[in-house]
């Protein structure tokens, strides 16, 4: 039986609209938990007696209330409120919306907040997109990430912005969420005449874990499953987060937040995390294919060369997601995590290809060497192209004494192999090519 009641006759929101956001509080008075932020000498609720609002970052784990103190703030402060997601959109979106808060600071001196969930998610040059309008005011910046912002947001947009951190919620905070949310008859569930047998709140809180989303969605779905005048009990909410606690949003943060614990549980050489991570995903309905690519990522970004083995390993799970499919090609999924999380650990490849691409972004378009151009018309020889070069087999040491890189990069090293796996072996045989390439037949250099 579904409990929902139809919103937008009686509570004033259209029909289907979560019980979350139903609940979101609309002023300071209604925030529950960040004492530090909205309490009685709270930051946030000094600024709002003040009137300011500053270009502000909140960081905090899901369900910790960045989006609902971004409304807040807005509402406290008469100011247009946008909500933009990173996730979904692009620059060009972001400076439609900037120039439309440009033009109503203008003709009305009313500012507007921009709001940007997943902030983080940005690159340097759509985060940099921002900095004008911040700077002249024409919009109030709050963004919102799960990530560390020394990491995350460059520094000119960091400069610019106060960053405060929220904690995840106690589970007394959480308690009085969902007790406010049984006992409200507009935007709650107060309504439905439900009964709440001991301990199904307390088992919602432990579920939660600190997150009011989580704790708002299983209160919801167990009354949906009760039913009206029904009863909520520790074995209805188990068999919902049953149902439930596998999915996860697929678009949206916890979608990264999982792929980002499996990625960080491989490279950590931990194989029950990245099995539970990968299952997590997987029996949340994540797509195979996406974890396969990530797989494929991992096998060169955090083994490489140590083990080159690693990739073939991920080529292959990859090759059975597309072939086989769900649900057989997890354990294919699941064997290639383990290979790579039991493999020695490099990332010296990742590195070096990083060198590669800071040498080409930020030095000249050298010209190709002319003993290593391809000469196939009698003019390119005569031009010079092709002399000078050596071809390796028909040296005694098959490695020509040959500079192949531009004369303004020679000598130049990308790739450092550790000490790691077949890293070692490879770290030995580049010595011996470079010992052949100086002194060929065994002889000194003149």
């Amino acid at each position: 039986m579904n409990a929902r009641l139809p919103f937008g006759e009686d509570g004033g929101f259209p029909p289907g609209t979560p019980l979350a956001e139903r609940m979101r509080p609309t002023s300071l008075a209604e925030v529950v938990g960040q004492p530090a932020l909205v309490g009685d000498d709270g930051v946030l609720r000094r600024l709002v007696e003040r009137g300011e609002l500053p270009s502000l970052i909140f960081w905090g784990p899901p369900g910790s209330g960045k989006t609902t103190l971004a409304r807040v703030l807005a509402h406290a402060c008469n100011a247009e409120f946008v909500s933009f997601s990173a996730v979904l959109s692009g620059v060009k979106e972001a400076r439609a919306v900037m120039e439309s808060a440009r033009r109503l600071r203008a003709g009305t001196g009313r500012r507007t907040v921009l709001f940007v969930d997943e902030v983080h998610r940005f690159n340097k040059a759509q985060q940099d997109a921002f900095l004008p309008f911040v700077e002249k005011g024409d919009i109030v910046l709050l963004g919102a990430t799960t990530e560390n912002p020394s990491f995350e947001l460059n520094a000119a947009l960091l400069s610019r912005v106060k960053v405060y951190v929220l904690d995840p919620l106690g589970d007394d905070q959480v308690r009085t969420l969902l007790d406010r949310a049984l006992g409200d008859g507009e935007r709650g569930l107060g309504a439905l005449g439900l009964q709440v047998r001991e301990g199904a709140l307390n088992e919602i809180v432990r579920l939660a874990g600190g997150d009011a989303r989580v704790a708002y969605n299983l209160l919801e779905v167990s009354a949906e499953t009760a039913g009206r005048a029904g009863w909520i009990s520790i074995e209805v909410v188990r068999q919902v987060a049953q149902r439930r606690l596998a999915k996860y949003d697929k678009e949206g943060e916890e979608h990264y937040n999982l792929i980002s614990a499996l990625h960080k549980s491989i490279r950590n050489s931990d194989v029950d995390a990245s099995l539970y991570w990968l299952g997590r995903m997987l029996e949340g309905g994540g797509d195979p294919r996406f974890i396969a690519r990530r797989l494929l990522r991992v096998a060169s970004e955090d083994v490489g060369m140590a083990d080159p083995r690693a990739l073939e390993q991920a080529a292959a799970a990859a090759h059975a997601v597309e072939h086989v499919g769900m649900p057989e090609c997890a354990l294919a999924l699941a064997q290639a995590a383990v290979y790579l999380a039991l493999s020695p650990k490099s990332n010296a490849l990742y590195v070096a290809y990083g060198r590669v691409q800071r040498a080409v972004a930020e030095k000249p378009p050298y010209p190709v060497p002319l003993q290593i151009r391809n000469a196939p018309t009698r003019l390119m020889r005569e031009l010079g192209y092709g002399e000078g070069y050596v071809y390796a087999h028909d040296t005694e040491e098959k490695v020509a004494d040959m500079e192949c890189l531009p004369r303004e990069l020679a000598g130049e090293k990308f790739f450092a192999p550790t000490e790691e796996g077949w890293e070692r072996r490879i770290r030995e045989r580049m010595a011996e090519i470079l010992a052949r390439r100086r002194h060929p037949g065994g002889k000194s250099e003149p």
